[in-house]
């Protein structure tokens, strides 16, 4: 079918040479129907062959279901049982047909679903290490230096780029044509990510990034506590504090057991009254200065952040 097709080292492109083309009819089998795909000897016959061979190959159902598989572990979940398949994935293939296999229409129609929505489909993905690191980096206002400062800056970079080959995927290198195996390798998928040798790295790196930071060429990248609770709707008061944190930082909800048990351990410092909190706040905007209470209130935010990053639920999706 591709015979006769060969590379033109100096212009960069594709040739077609009919004299070096198989121009006899191609036989497929009984998936694609016993299709027979005519041989031409004609110039434009690579290019007449192999619109047939991509028109066969769209042609199959199966095609665009295999597609809507994809998008749907991708953007959803990675089990497909049979209700999936019958209720979503046959629809999006459908959608998917109708539209010329124009991806768009297929991922609004499933990003615009109740089921996209629904509860069961929140927080059930593992974060990718790129999306750890890239998402941590985003979610609390990380700031680099400017872009004249390009130097410090792939200093930077090329640290989080190695946290991210340190959790087993080095972006921009997948291990092969395939990628990641996370990506497809069933039963698997994602829980591939986590391992006895990732997950530890994994909370290095946050630990990292909200206990001393990283630093190149005598400047820091961190994540500035006081400045990230300052951004929050009601700093002052501990249980909307940690509200906030939780709806921002992961996609389920905590106990409210956990959460108490936070608050009184952490931002109460061992004490049961909300005023522990709220006053050593309180003090701290009225008076940064003070260099005590300011830094018991960024210790506790510090360690407040620090353990939240370290529960299960911040690895989720």
């Amino acid at each position: 079918m591709l015979t006769g097709w060969q590379n033109n080292a100096t212009q960069i492109n594709s040739v077609f040479t009919l004299s070096r083309h198989d121009t006899t009819n191609k036989q497929f089998s009984a998936f694609y129907k016993n299709t027979v795909i005519t041989g031409r000897n004609t110039a434009t016959a690579g290019l007449d062959e192999l619109n047939d061979l991509l028109n066969m190959i769209f042609a199959v159902d199966e095609v665009a279901k295999y597609i809507c598989r994809r998008l749907y572990r991708w953007f959803v979940y990675y089990e497909i049982d049979a209700s999936v398949e019958q209720n979503i994935i046959t629809p999006l293939a459908a959608i998917f047909r109708n539209n010329n296999y124009e991806i768009k229409p297929v991922l609004k129609a499933l990003l615009s679903s109740q089921h996209f929505y629904d509860s069961l489909s929140m927080g059930c993905v593992i974060k990718s290490p790129l999306d750890l690191v890239v998402g941590l980096c985003r979610e609390f206002n990380i700031s680099f230096q400017p872009a004249s400062d390009f130097v410090t800056n792939y200093g930077f970079y090329n640290y989080l780029v190695s946290s991210c080959t340190n959790m087993q995927q080095n972006p921009g290198d997948p291990p092969d044509v395939s990628g990641w195996k996370a990506y497809y390798q069933e039963p698997q998928f994602y829980q591939i990510w986590i391992n006895s040798d990732t997950l530890p790295k994994r909370n290095q790196f946050t630990d990292t990034m909200i206990v001393n930071g990283y630093t190149f060429s005598g400047k820091k990248i961190q994540i500035d506590g006081l400045s990230y609770a300052r951004s929050l709707k009601n700093p002052e008061d501990p249980n909307l504090l940690i509200d906030e944190l939780v709806e921002i930082l992961f996609q389920t909800e905590l106990s409210s057991a956990t959460k108490a048990q936070l608050k009184k351990d952490i931002l109460l410092g061992g004490q049961a009254q909300d005023y522990y909190w709220s006053n050593a706040w309180n003090g701290f905007i009225t008076n940064p200065n003070d260099t005590a209470n300011t830094n018991i209130v960024r210790t506790r935010l510090r360690d407040l952040i620090k353990y939240l990053m370290n529960l299960a639920e911040y690895q989720l999706s």
